[in-house]
């Protein structure tokens, strides 16, 4: 409990500086990351043998499959980190105005969120690209990855965390927790984060959502079903549909090879 509450409350302080910091600064921090992953490709390779180890004979193909780094991902995860440093600043830009009477004006400004905890699967390409859109947009995040990817999220982790504070970030933006009970005890500060965005079941968003005070960005079920129209390009369309639904079908374990419906 303590230490999660210390976590909790390092991010706390974190987010109020990092509100402040320059766009020009955040994109020089994500650009380092991306550079440190990409020296540091053995290290992070090594640390997820050890997962993979573990999870090899005792998880399904499919689940080492998501949980398996090899270079082409890295560089796939080095190439994501450097795409979020080039969008455009979210902070900042009015996105809503209304003149509510002569001379009151009513304006919806893009700010930071504060602190964001997220928890998610034992995938460990979700650690940069979700530390790499908080950071962005000026939020300190709390992570928590499934326990399947533990060496490879601490890999990273360290990484993101080392890079990012050399080049000015406030120290304490990006934790990460590690224990289930965790989970528990980061459910109950909601003094300290100000949003869950989880990912995972539909079960286990329900759990959070009747668990915690802290507002909770959930999602339902989709279908994500692909239509080919009689008129397409039948050729375009089969490449299409082979890359949305078998192309890496380790992607999700409910995808549906049949969902491409219309040809």
């Amino acid at each position: 409990m303590d230490e999660v509450l210390s976590k909790a409350k390092a991010a706390r302080e974190a987010a109020l500086k990092l509100a402040n910091v320059s766009n020009e600064v955040r994109n020089a921090a994500l650009l380092k990351a991306a550079s440190a992953i990409s020296k540091n490709k053995k290290l992070v390779l090594e640390a997820n043998k050890k997962d993979i180890g573990l999870a090899r004979g005792a998880l399904s193909k499919s689940f080492v499959q998501r949980l398996k780094l090899d270079e082409n991902k890295l560089e796939d995860i080095v190439r994501m980190i450097e795409s979020v440093a080039k969008l455009e600043d979210p902070i900042g830009k009015t996105l809503y105005s209304v003149e509510l009477d002569e001379g009151l004006e009513l304006y919806k400004i893009s700010c930071p969120i504060g602190v964001i905890g997220s928890i998610f699967e034992a995938r460990p390409d979700a650690l940069p690209q979700i530390s790499s859109l908080c950071l962005k947009s000026g939020n300190a995040v709390i992570l928590k990855g499934g326990k399947e990817a533990k060496h490879s999220n601490e890999a990273l982790f360290k990484l993101m965390r080392g890079a990012t504070e050399e080049a000015g970030i406030p120290r304490g933006w990006i934790q990460l927790i590690e224990a289930r009970k965790d989970v528990k005890e980061l459910l109950k500060l909601d003094e300290y984060v100000d949003l869950l965005v989880p990912r995972g079941s539909k079960e286990f968003i329900k759990y959070l959502q009747e668990n915690t005070r802290i507002p909770v960005l959930g999602h339902a079920e989709g279908i994500c079903h692909v239509y080919v129209d009689e008129r397409a390009d039948l050729e375009q369309a089969l490449d299409i549909c082979y890359d949305a639904k078998v192309q890496y079908p380790a992607v999700a374990t409910r995808w549906k090879p049949y969902s491409c419906i219309g040809l």
